[in-house]
C-alpha cells in the first residue's frame, strides 16, 4: 500500500526548520557520494505546455523518487512518486507545490547559513510570490534579520505580501517602491521572478552582500546583471551540471566557457567544509538556485515517516498483484 498525501497533509505536516535540516543533510549526502542526483529535463508538448521531471536516490535513508510536474493552461501541478529504493516498493505519492515552495526555501536558507555574513541584518527581496515569501522565512531562521524590504510590480500585491510575510516571521518587512530601494544596502539579497532581463544591478549592491537567485531556470532568461556574475567572489550551485542546462544568469555570461564554468562550486562541498562559502567580510557572494531533485527527496522521505507517525494521508492499493 502507497501513503497518498494531499497538499492539506503536507502543509500540517512540513515546516521549515524540518525543510531546513532535510536540505542541509541531503547536500552533505550529495558530497559523501551516498545522495545520486539526475538533472532536470523536459518535455515541451504542442500545446505551448511542458512536462518536467528530475530524480534522485538516496542510499543513506533508503528512499529514491522523481519530483514531475507539468504546466498546461497556466497552471502547474507537481507531484513526487517516492520509492524504497532497495525494494523497489512505491512508499508514497504526494502532491508538491507546497514542498516545492518550501525545499526552495530551505535551499537558499542553507546557502546563505555558508555563504553570508554571520552579521547579517537586512533583507532585499524582489519578487511577491508564494516562493519569495518561503525565501524569506528560510533567510530569517538561519540569520538575525531585522528588517525585511520587499519588491513587487502589483502594490497591493506587495503590501499584502509584506503584511502576511511579517506575520510569519515577526519581522518588519516594508514594502519598496522600486527594485533598487529593496536591494540597495541590504546584506542579503533575493530574487525570485518570473523576469527575463536583470531586476538588479552591481551598482546597487552593498560590499559583502550575498545572493540567492532563484527566479530564473531557463538559458534565455535571466534576474541579474551581468556585473554581478562577473564581481562575485564565489558563485555556488545546487547543481553546477543543471546550471548549464538551465541557469540563464550564468550560462549567459559564461557561454560554453570551461574555465569560466569552472568558477563554480557546488553547494554541497560548501556546506560539508570542502570550500569556503566566502573568504572575506566585502565580497560578494551568489547561489544560483536551480531546484534540484535531491531537495525534494529528502523532504518527501521526512514528510512520509511523519505522516506515518501521525496517521496522516490516505493508502491506496498499487501493485498489489507484484
Amino acid at each position: 500500500m502507497a501513503l497518498l498525501l494531499s497538499e492539506n497533509d503536507v502543509r500540517q505536516l512540513l515546516t521549515m526548520p524540518l525543510a531546513l535540516e532535510a536540505v542541509e543533510r541531503a547536500f552533505c549526502d550529495l558530497a559523501e557520494g551516498t545522495f545520486l542526483l539526475h538533472s532536470r529535463r523536459r518535455i515541451h508538448t504542442p500545446n505551448n505546455g511542458f512536462l518536467h521531471y528530475m530524480a534522485a536516490a538516496d542510499f543513506s535513508s533508503g528512499y529514491e523518487g522523481l519530483k514531475i510536474y507539468t504546466y498546461a493552461g497556466g497552471v502547474l501541478r507537481f507531484l513526487v512518486p517516492l520509492f524504497r529504493w532497495d525494494t523497489g516498493e512505491l512508499a508514497a505519492l504526494i502532491e508538491a507545490d507546497y514542498l516545492g515552495r518550501m525545499r526552495t526555501g530551505a535551499a537558499s536558507g542553507v546557502a546563505t547559513k555558508f555563504m553570508a555574513r554571520p552579521d547579517a541584518r537586512t533583507l532585499g527581496v524582489v519578487g511577491t510570490g508564494g516562493q519569495a515569501a518561503t525565501e524569506v522565512e528560510a533567510i530569517c531562521a538561519v540569520r538575525p534579520i531585522e528588517r525585511v524590504r520587499v519588491y513587487g510590480r502589483r502594490e497591493e500585491k506587495k503590501r499584502e505580501f509584506a503584511r502576511q510575510v511579517a506575520a510569519r516571521v515577526n519581522v518588519p518587512v516594508e514594502p519598496a517602491r522600486t527594485a533598487e530601494e529593496a536591494v540597495r544596502g541590504a546584506d542579503v539579497v533575493v530574487t525570485a521572478t518570473t523576469a527575463t532581463h536583470p531586476v538588479i544591478h552591481a551598482a546597487w549592491l552593498a560590499a559583502g552582500a550575498h545572493i540567492n537567485a532563484v527566479g530564473s531556470n531557463l538559458a534565455h532568461k535571466c534576474e541579474l546583471e551581468g556585473e554581478i556574475v562577473r564581481q562575485a567572489g564565489v558563485i555556488a550551485a545546487d547543481s553546477v551540471e543543471q546550471s548549464k542546462i538551465e541557469a540563464g544568469d550564468l550560462i549567459q555570461v559564461f557561454g560554453g566557457d570551461a574555465g569560466r564554468w569552472a568558477s563554480v562550486v557546488e553547494l554541497a562541498q560548501i556546506v560539508v567544509g570542502r570550500v569556503p562559502g566566502r573568504h572575506d567580510a566585502e565580497e560578494i557572494t551568489l547561489f544560483k538556485s536551480n531546484g534540484v531533485a535531491i531537495e525534494d527527496v529528502a523532504v518527501a522521505a521526512r514528510i512520509y515517516e511523519l505522516a506515518r507517525v501521525r496517521k496522516l494521508g490516505r493508502e491506496v492499493a498499487l501493485f498489489e498483484d507484484a
